[in-house]
């Protein structure tokens, strides 16, 4: 159990990590790009690293939303069933999620790799990199999936939403 949560805080902290500096990147592009606007000529290239970073940030976030429950819920009817049943409901949600990510990282890694081929218009970044969002996001929801799932059946986590800072 202890094992787990260092684990759940490695991920969590590279998930923020990764968001966070993802987010960084989208301000700057921004930042940049209405000065340029300002002073009558904006580059080219912040349009793209504005919507790459902003892929990354999806793709970082997409854990952190499933640990939060700031994902799509339907906790209104899930919780109102009697006994076991919301657990239950939390337990099959997780492990399809898990599932579904898993079968679909191989196809995304073949999205993946037509990016070697492929250069970005204006920043002329290989598409690779821009393409891995899409198995990084799949990536990270499938861990965030299992760590639900070895935490309900551990019983260390009961598969509810964890509560923000300012709800608790």
């Amino acid at each position: 159990m202890k094992r787990l949560n260092q684990i759940t805080k490695a991920f969590v902290w590279l998930a923020r990590a990764g968001a966070g500096l993802a987010f960084l990147v989208l301000i700057c592009a921004v930042l940049i790009q209405v000065v340029g606007r300002t002073m009558g000529n904006s580059p080219v290239w912040t349009e793209e690293l504005t919507r790459y970073a902003l892929l990354y940030l999806v793709a970082f976030g997409g854990g952190l939303a499933l640990r939060t429950g700031d994902m799509v819920n339907v906790d209104v009817f899930c919780e109102s069933l009697p006994g076991r049943g919301p657990w239950m409901l939390r337990m099959v949600s997780a492990l399809m999620t898990f599932g579904l990510t898993v079968y679909l990282l191989a196809p995304a890694w073949k999205y993946v790799s037509i990016g070697r081929m492929q250069t970005s218009p204006a920043l002329g970044l290989r598409m690779t990199y821009v393409h891995f969002t899409v198995w990084l996001l799949l990536a990270v929801l499938a861990l965030a999936a299992l760590i639900r799932i070895v935490g309900m059946i551990t019983g260390s986590d009961d598969g509810m939403p964890e509560k923000k800072p300012e709800e608790a």
